[in-house]
């Protein structure tokens, strides 16, 4: 098991001991997109989903996620979260919604796992709320396109 972090001498899952590691700045920002026919994402622009604001709801379930993460991610610690922001955008061209979630804290472990979890159930929501007129809705491209902060330093992608 070496390289892995969750994992003790014997190979049990185990929680990282992370006493030792100083408490720094840290972000994360993580991505995921939901595809969707051209008629669902005018309603949501429209404003007239049977369900509400779609993109408000999401926005307000990716943050509550965010807070949840240790709650739904076994070996996760349980983080003081400084901000997150869940930024739900439409776009014609895919068409879709395209969320950018970023989460921040100081703290001794970082906080990749919050904004990817941010950024799912963000996903989910804008699904829950539009399944009923979209059934072929997708949900793509989870990911952390940046972290920034403790021993490994900054990371980046598309």
């Amino acid at each position: 098991m070496s390289g892995f972090t969750h994992f003790d001498q014997a190979g049990n899952a185990a929680m990282v001991d992370v006493s030792d590691k100083p408490s720094t700045a840290r972000s994360a920002t993580a991505r995921a997109r939901v595809v969707m026919q051209a008629a669902t994402l005018a309603m949501i622009q429209e404003g007239t989903a049977k369900k509400g604001d779609v993109l408000g709801v999401a926005r307000l379930a990716g943050i509550m996620g965010a807070k949840r993460t240790a709650d739904l991610i076994p070996l996760c610690h349980p983080l003081p979260i400084s901000a997150v922001t869940v930024d739900l955008v439409a776009d014609p061209s895919g068409p879709g919604v395209e969320i950018i979630a970023t989460v921040r804290t100081t703290g001794q472990t970082g906080v990749e796992m919050e904004a990817l979890t941010a950024a799912s159930v963000a996903a989910l929501t804008v699904y829950d709320m539009c399944k009923a007129v979209d059934r072929s809705m997708r949900v793509d491209g989870l990911r952390v396109t940046h972290k920034a902060g403790g021993k490994s330093g900054e990371f980046s992608q598309d």
